[in-house]
């Protein structure tokens, strides 16, 4: 591993996203759950898969700190590193692509309301939903392929998804090379046109609250921040590579941004969500001992 491969700052990011992330998202699966049990909303079906993606991803982070903290060498069995790097991965890929989802019907909502309304149906998120883990799940099943193909497993490393041999770029690199066009531009732009043709359409209206334009907002920076600091940096990696033909020593600090998404998605959650609102509400104010009655109220009215 090169020098200026710090597994400390590894370790350190890892546990940060860890002690965040996790309570941040059951909170938001507790949420979502109840949201959907009682009134199921595709927006609210939507973020509850994205809640599962986001947690799927922390509860293998503790593997990723065992790595970190044996110096980036792997101990564990070669078919663990193999799951865990699968998921790893496709919950990078799942979630960025459940924002986009997300930002698809809100466009909908605010640009093509009749259209909105008349695709109200479950169904339809969920089917959506099935086809992203799908899409993902094939897309990351190269971390098998890589490892365990009869032509390409390579038993001579010490790490885990690193130090590829010249067969196993020769597959890697242009399967990389898609994933930065179909699962990370491709998204982006969707999501760029998406939240700007909002925006302007809300600020376009005046009898439409300021408070509903400020959560627009909030929604696409948050959404656009979880694509520009934590997915695009990654995936350039992937560009870099191809060119230079060879994985990047650098992507290993890329990768620690992605683990911010865990932390940033629940940001996204409190924009998207009166259920998530209301139930972190109240859940605040009970840790401090507030009243909850009109809280409850408000979620009430809201709801």
């Amino acid at each position: 591993m090169e020098p200026f491969i710090k597994s400390e700052i590894i370790l350190a990011v890892y546990i940060v996203s860890f002690l965040i992330g996790l309570p941040a998202n059951l909170l938001a699966l507790y949420a979502f759950s109840s949201k959907i049990h009682s009134k199921p909303l595709p927006i609210d079906i939507l973020l509850l898969n994205l809640t599962v993606s986001d947690l799927l991803f922390l509860v293998i982070l503790p593997l990723k700190m065992h790595e970190a903290a044996s110096d980036m060498a792997w101990t564990l069995p070669n078919i663990v590193c193999s799951f865990t790097a699968f998921i790893f991965f496709s919950s990078i890929y799942t979630s960025a692509l459940l924002l986009t989802a997300v930002s698809v019907v809100r466009y909908t909502a605010v640009v093509h309301p009749v259209s909105y309304h008349q695709l109200q149906k479950p169904v339809y998120a969920v089917v959506i939903s099935i086809v992203i883990w799908m899409t993902s799940a094939v897309h990351c099943s190269i971390t098998f392929i890589t490892e365990h193909h009869p032509s390409l497993s390579s038993k001579n490393s010490s790490m885990c998804y690193e130090d590829f041999t010249e067969k196993q770029l020769a597959v890697l690199l242009p399967v990389r090379l898609e994933f930065f066009f179909v699962l990370c531009i491709l998204p982006l732009a969707i999501c760029i046109y998406c939240y700007m043709h909002c925006i302007i359409i809300l600020y376009s209206r005046p009898r439409i609250s300021k408070m509903r334009k400020q959560k627009a907002i909030g929604m696409a920076l948050g959404t656009l921040a979880v694509f520009l600091i934590c997915v695009l940096p990654y995936n350039l990696s992937h560009l870099w590579g191809y060119t230079q033909g060879k994985s990047p020593r650098w992507r290993y600090y890329t990768l620690l941004l992605c683990t911010f998404n865990t932390c940033i998605d629940p940001i996204i959650f409190y924009f998207s969500s009166s259920a998530f609102r209301c139930t972190s509400g109240r859940f605040i104010l009970k840790r401090f001992g507030h009243s909850v009655s009109q809280q409850q109220r408000q979620c009430t009215s809201s709801g």
